[in-house]
C-alpha cells in the first residue's frame, strides 16, 4: 500500500521540539558517508541500519558500501524506487521496492542505531526554481539540490525515526514482520500495537550491540567532528553557488551581446536588430514589458513599434510614448546613463509629478530602467524595461547586461545607418550616371540636330542670294523652329535646376481650379495650331473649393501634362481633365488619355530627368524628358502628391496630382 505523506512529516508531527533546517546535495553526501563509515569502523558492534533512496540509480552509486556495512549487521535495510532490476530480496541484506509515487520517492534517509551510538539523517528534496538552468549546466544542477530536514545523534530521534522507517518497511514486506520484531526489541524501540503482543511473546535473540569489545569512535568527538565538517561544506557550496550564478550571469551577457552582433552581421536593418535585442532581453531580465526605440534627444514623442510584453502586461505598441514631459527620459539622456526607479509608488519625482504619476498607473509600471543607446555622445534610442505586478528589482549584473546591449544596439544601428546612407549615396551615383548618359543622348540630339539644321539653313542662304523668296521663307522658318526648339530645352534645364536648388520664389495665392485649366488648354491650343489634336475634354467644377497654389506653376504643371497626352494620343483619341476633392483638404486633378499607355516596370521611373520610354535615340516624338520630373518638383514645392497609372502599351495613361484647398 502506498503511504504519500513525507516520513519527515511524520518524524516532526510526532517530534514537534524538532526544527529541520536546509542541506545542499554536498552536505548529504557528506553526512551519509560519515554514518556509513561510523558503521564501517566499529568491529564488534551489530547496529540497525536503515537507508532510503529516491531512485535505484542513487542506491547503485552506494551498493559497494552497503554491502560491506552488510557483512558487520544483520539488520541492514535499503529502499529505492525500481528503475531496473530493483526489487524485494534478502540476499546480502534486505532491499525494499516502494512504489515511485511513495511519498519516499522525494525524501533520502539514513539511521544507525548502535548500543552505544546513534544517527539519522532525514530529509525531504525542496524543490527551488533557479532561473535559466539549461544556461547553468547538470553540473550546478546537481550541486544546486536542496533538502529540508533533520541531521543529529539524539537517540530519542533516531529511534523515533527508525521505527518510522520499519513500519514502511513492513507495508511493503510483510513477509519481515518477526525480523522486524526482532529489531525493535533489540534496539528498544516503540512496537505498533496490533503486533506488539506478538512480538513479546517470541523469543528475541541475544543483545548482540552489547559486547564489550566494540570499537566505538568517541562519540563526542565524532559529533564536533561532522558539525564542523558539515559547516565547512554548507559554507563552501554557498560560495560555489555565488560562483556559478557569477559566470552563468557572465555568460548570459555574453551570449545576448554574441546574439546581438550576429543579428548586426546578418542584417543591416535596423528593425531586425532591435526586433532581436528587444526580445532576447526581456526574456533574458523577466521583464514585464521591454521597449526599444529609436529617437533624438531633440524629440518631442515616439511611436512604439518594437515591444517584448509578457502575459498579464498591457501593450503599448503603436501608442505615441511622450519623451519631453518625461522627466525620467531627460534625464537619461541629459546624463546618458541609467535612471533606475526600483519602487515608483516611493519615488518623490514620480508622486510628485503629476504627468509621471498618470503614466506610472496607467501602464502599471511598478519598477522602471531606462538606459539610452548612444554612439560618441549621440542619443540614437532608449531601452526601457518595465516590471508591472510586483516589485522585483534587477540585480547590478542585469543592468549592466542592458547597459552592454544598449552600448551594442548603438554601434548597430550607427552600421546600419551608416550603410543606409552609402546605399542612398550609390543609388544618387548611379541616378548621376544615367543622367550623365541621358545628358549626352539628348545634347547629342536636341541641341546637335537643330544646330546642324539651322546652319544649313543659313548657309543656304548664305551662299545663293538668288533663291525664291518661297524657298527663302521655308529655310527661315525651318531655323526659326530648330532654334525655338533649342531655346525649350534650355529653358527647361533651367527650370528644373531651380527648382531642385530650392531657389524658387513661391507666390502661393487662393485659385479656382477651373480657371487654371482654362489657361492651360489655351496654352497647349495656341502651341500647337498647326497640327491636328486629339479631343480634349475638360470635366473641371466650378463648385470645387479653391486651391492654394502658385498660379503659374499650377498652369505650367497643366500644361505640360497636357502636352504629354496630345504628343503620346492619336488625332482620334481624346484627353480628359477631372478634378474632384478627396476629403483631405485636397484637391485631386487627373490628365487621362487613350494613347500610348505605359509598361508596369515604367512608372516607377517616369518622373526621373531624361526619362524617354522609347529611348533617348530613337523615340518617335520630341522632346527632352524634363517635363515629368518638373512637374514633380513643382507639385512637391507646394505640399501635394504626384502619380501615374497605367493598364499597359497601347492602353492609356492616367496621370494626377494633388493640390492643397485653402
Amino acid at each position: 500500500m502506498i503511504v504519500p505523506i513525507s516520513l519527515l512529516a511524520e518524524l516532526l508531527q510526532a517530534l514537534p521540539q524538532l526544527r529541520a533546517q536546509i542541506y545542499f546535495k554536498s552536505s548529504m553526501t557528506a553526512l551519509s558517508h560519515a554514518m556509513e563509515d561510523l558503521v564501517l569502523a566499529g568491529s564488534d558492534d551489530e547496529p540497525l541500519v536503515i537507508a532510503s533512496f529516491q531512485r535505484e540509480r542513487f542506491y547503485r552509486q552506494e551498493a559497494h558500501r552497503y554491502r560491506r556495512i552488510a557483512s558487520r549487521s544483520s539488520q541492514v535495510y535499503v529502499l529505492a524506487a525500481p528503475e531496473t532490476d530493483f526489487k524485494n530480496a534478502s540476499e546480502c541484506h534486505e532491499t525494499v521496492a516502494f512504489a515511485p509515487d511513495d511519498g519516499l520517492s522525494k525524501e533520502w534517509h539514513l539511521v544507525v542505531l548502535g548500543q552505544q551510538y546513534s544517527t539519522c539523517l532525514i530529509c525531504q528534496e525542496k524543490i527551488v526554481p533557479i532561473d535559466n538552468q539549461d544556461d547553468r549546466g547538470p553540473l550546478l544542477m546537481d550541486q544546486a539540490r536542496r533538502f529540508e530536514g533533520i541531521w543529529t545523534f539524539d537517540r530519542e530521534v533516531s529511534s523515533k525515526a527508525a521505527a518510522l522507517l520499519l513500519d514502511r518497511i513492513v507495508n511493503y514486506r510483510p513477509e519481515l514482520a518477526e525480523k522486524i520484531d526482532r529489531a525493535r526489541t533489540t534496539y528498544k524501540l516503540k512496537t505498533p500495537k496490533k503486533t506488539r503482543k506478538s512480538a513479546t511473546s517470541k523469543a528475541a535473540k541475544p543483545d548482540i550491540s552489547t559486547r564489550k569489545n566494540s570499537k566505538i569512535p568517541n562519540p563526542k568527538l565524532s559529533d564536533a567532528f561532522t558539525e564542523r565538517l558539515v559547516t565547512y561544506l554548507q559554507a563552501g557550496q554557498h560560495k560555489l553557488l555565488k560562483a556559478y550564478s557569477a559566470i552563468a550571469a557572465q555568460e548570459r551577457k555574453e551570449r545576448l551581446v554574441n546574439l546581438i552582433t550576429t543579428a548586426m552581421r546578418q542584417s543591416l536593418n535596423p528593425q531586425e536588430i532591435v526586433e532581436v535585442a528587444v526580445q532576447e532581453l526581456g526574456t533574458a531580465l523577466s521583464a514585464s514589458r521591454c521597449l526599444i526605440y529609436r529617437c533624438k534627444a531633440t524629440d518631442v514623442a515616439v511611436k512604439i513599434d518594437r515591444e517584448f510584453l509578457a502575459p498579464g502586461a498591457n501593450s503599448m505598441l503603436d501608442q505615441t510614448w511622450l519623451l519631453q514631459e518625461n522627466q525620467i527620459w531627460s534625464d537619461a539622456v541629459a546624463r546618458q546613463e541609467r535612471v533606475y526607479i526600483q519602487d515608483t509608488s516611493q519615488h518623490p519625482l514620480i508622486v510628485n509629478t503629476k504627468f509621471l504619476e498618470k503614466t506610472v498607473k496607467n501602464w502599471q509600471i511598478v519598477s522602471w530602467l531606462m538606459v539610452p543607446v548612444l554612439y560618441q555622445g549621440r542619443v540614437l534610442g532608449m531601452v526601457e524595461m518595465h516590471q508591472c505586478r510586483s516589485v522585483l528589482p534587477w540585480e547590478e549584473d542585469e543592468i549592466a547586461l542592458v547597459e552592454a546591449i544598449a552600448t551594442q544596439l548603438g554601434a548597430a544601428l550607427i552600421q546600419a545607418e551608416t550603410y543606409a546612407h552609402l546605399e542612398e549615396l550609390n543609388q544618387q551615383l548611379e541616378a548621376l550616371d544615367r543622367t550623365r548618359s541621358n545628358l549626352i543622348a539628348i545634347t547629342g540630339h536636341e541641341l546637335r540636330t537643330p544646330l546642324s539644321t539651322i546652319q544649313v539653313c543659313l548657309e543656304s542662304l548664305n551662299s545663293e542670294p538668288d533663291m525664291p523668296a518661297e524657298l527663302r521663307q521655308i529655310m527661315l522658318e525651318t531655323a526659326l523652329g530648330d532654334a525655338d526648339r533649342m531655346r525649350k530645352l534650355v529653358q527647361d534645364f533651367l527650370t528644373l535646376s531651380h527648382l531642385e536648388s530650392g531657389r524658387v520664389q513661391w507666390n502661393v495665392e487662393s485659385l479656382t481650379l477651373q480657371e487654371c485649366v482654362d489657361l492651360a488648354l489655351s496654352s497647349v491650343r495656341s502651341r500647337t495650331v498647326d497640327q491636328q489634336l486629339p479631343e480634349i475634354i475638360a470635366e473641371v467644377s466650378a463648385e470645387l473649393p479653391l486651391v492654394q497654389a502658385d498660379g503659374e506653376w499650377l498652369v505650367e504643371v497643366l500644361s505640360k501634362l497636357l502636352d504629354n497626352a496630345c504628343k503620346f494620343t492619336t488625332p482620334q483619341g481624346s484627353v480628359t481633365v477631372q478634378a474632384k476633392y478627396n476629403g483631405s483638404q485636397m484637391v485631386e486633378v487627373l490628365v487621362a488619355d487613350t494613347g500610348r499607355g505605359i509598361e508596369a516596370n515604367s512608372l516607377k521611373v517616369v518622373f526621373d530627368r531624361f526619362y524617354q520610354e522609347e529611348g533617348a535615340l530613337r523615340r518617335s516624338a520630341g522632346g527632352t524628358g524634363l517635363g515629368l520630373a518638373i512637374c514633380k518638383q513643382i507639385v512637391a514645392g507646394w505640399g501635394g502628391k504626384i502619380w501615374v497609372d497605367s493598364a499597359g502599351k497601347d492602353r492609356g495613361s492616367e496621370f494626377h496630382f494633388t493640390i492643397p484647398t485653402v
